[in-house]
């Protein structure tokens, strides 16, 4: 039971910050709940400050993550440990439409902890590593508005 309800922790995760409130992403980690990267040293810590760094993310960033090799393994009754591969395709300055497409920012893997608290599997640390990655691209001009649709493809 743990274990399915962390592999939906983990792609509830990025629902959120894709298709949701990225602040919310703070309620799904413990109150002293951990996220850091390998590269570079930056680590927050605690749930507010997850809520306020999450929170901060660009209103004109349009980003989509594909989650895949989910491998969460039931480390004990209150516990579990889970390893989970990413692709993250993001931008800056978008505005509306559909954008050709590009290569992924980033390419890399989640290594996560869970802990059972009140009855509620919440992630306890997330780390983030990153072999394939690089800065967020800027649109120097909004997407061109395409003409009409058909079944949800734009058509010129």
């Amino acid at each position: 039971m743990g274990q399915r309800a962390c592999e939906r922790l983990i792609v509830d995760f990025v629902r959120r910050l894709d298709l949701g409130d990225p602040g919310s992403v703070a309620d799904l980690f413990t109150a002293d709940g951990v996220w850091e990267w390998s590269q570079g040293g930056r680590r927050v810590e605690g749930r507010e400050t997850l809520r306020a760094y999450f929170g901060s993310r660009p209103a004109d960033r349009l980003s989509r993550r594909m989650m895949t090799n989910i491998l969460a393994t039931v480390d004990s009754a209150t516990t579990v440990s889970a390893t989970s591969y990413l692709a993250t395709y993001r931008v800056d300055g978008y505005i509306d439409g559909m954008l050709p497409p590009r290569l992924p920012a980033n390419v890399g893997h989640y290594e996560d902890t869970f802990q059972k608290v009140d009855g509620d599997w919440l992630l306890a640390t997330r780390a983030v590593f990153l072999p394939f990655g690089g800065d967020t691209e800027r649109l120097s001009t909004p997407p061109r508005r395409r003409g009409r649709t058909v079944r949800g493809v734009a058509v010129e």
